[in-house]
C-alpha cells in the first residue's frame, strides 16, 4: 500500500510521513527542490521523493504519480508571513485538491482512492447545521475577506464536499479539522467530533500536530476508521484530563481507547 503526501515538508507533513513509514506503508512525497525534509529517511526504501513545485504539476503528471497509490493526503498550507498570506498562489490548497481529484478520475481505479485533506476547525461543514454565534459569523466574515488562506481552505473543502460529493465511484474523502495547532513530542489522547464542540474564534481548543498525523495515518490504514469518517469533516482536539473524565462520566460508550492510548469520541 502506498500513500502520496503533498505538503510533506511542513510541520504536520513531516510527522505524517514519519508515522506512515512507521506503520509499514510505502510513501511518495512531492517537495520543493530546496527542501531537506527527507534527510532523516534518505535510506528508507519505502520512501520515494519527487522534487517538484506542486503548483507546476499538471493533471496528467499527477495521474502518473498516483498510479501506484491507494491514498493521498494533502497537508498543504500557507506560510504565516506577509508573502505567504497575501502573495501567490492564493488558491494553493484548492487548486491542488482540484488537480489531484481530476487525476484520480482520469485513472478511474477499480477501488476508490482515499483522499485526506488537512483543513481547520474555523471552516464550517455546511453539510451540517453547525451553529455559529453572531459574533463568530462576523469575525469569520472578516477573516474570509482579509485573510486569503481561510477562503482557500473553504474552497478546498467545498470542492470535495460539493463537486466530488458523497457517492463518487473513484474518490472517497475526509476533511480533517484541527483547532489551534501546538507541538508535542509524542502522540497523546485526542477526541474526534462531527462538528466543533467549542468556538474556534472565542474559545479555541488545542490540537497537537503529531496527533493530526496519527489520525490521518489511521484514516488511510484502518478500514474501520475510514468507514466511520469518510465523507465527513471530523474536528480533532487534544484531550485534557478534565475532558477524559467528562467523556467517561457522560457516556462510557461514547469514547474508546485505540492504538497508542488515544481517546476517540
Amino acid at each position: 500500500m502506498k500513500t502520496l503526501v503533498v505538503g510533506a515538508s511542513g510541520a504536520i507533513g513531516r510527522l505524517l510521513v514519519e508515522q506512515l513509514l512507521a506503520s509499514g506503508r510505502s510513501v511518495k512525497v512531492v517537495v520543493r527542490s530546496t527542501s531537506d525534509f527527507f534527510d532523516a529517511w534518505r535510506y528508507d526504501g519505502h520512501l520515494t521523493v519527487i522534487k517538484r513545485n506542486i503548483t507546476e504539476i499538471t493533471v496528467e503528471e499527477m495521474s502518473e504519480l498516483l498510479a501506484d497509490c491507494d491514498s493521498v493526503v494533502s497537508c498543504l498550507g500557507h506560510n504565516l508571513t506577509l508573502k505567504g498570506i497575501y502573495g501567490k498562489p492564493r488558491r494553493l490548497v484548492a487548486d491542488t485538491v482540484s488537480v489531484i481529484s481530476e487525476a484520480i478520475l482520469i485513472n478511474a481505479f477499480e477501488m476508490p482512492i482515499r483522499f485526506v485533506l488537512m483543513n481547520t476547525a474555523g471552516n464550517a461543514n455546511r453539510d451540517l447545521d453547525e451553529p455559529l454565534s453572531t459574533g463568530q459569523k462576523l469575525v469569520i466574515g472578516l477573516v474570509r475577506l482579509f485573510l486569503p488562506p481561510h477562503q482557500d481552505n473553504e474552497k478546498a473543502a467545498d470542492y470535495l464536499r460539493i463537486k466530488i460529493g458523497q457517492n463518487n465511484r473513484f474518490i472517497e474523502w475526509v476533511v480533517v479539522r484541527p483547532d489551534t495547532l501546538i507541538d508535542e513530542a509524542k502522540v497523546s489522547a485526542y477526541s474526534l467530533h462531527n462538528s466543533p464542540t467549542r468556538s474556534a474564534i472565542f474559545d479555541p481548543g488545542k490540537t497537537s500536530r503529531v496527533n493530526v498525523g496519527h489520525f490521518m495515518t489511521a484514516l488511510v490504514s484502518d478500514d474501520q476508521m475510514w468507514s466511520k469518517w469518510k465523507g465527513k469533516m471530523p474536528v480533532i482536539y487534544n484531550v485534557t484530563e478534565e475532558m477524559k473524565y467528562a467523556i467517561l462520566s457522560s457516556n462510557r460508550n461514547h469514547a474508546s481507547i485505540i492504538g497508542m492510548k488515544c481517546w476517540i469520541g
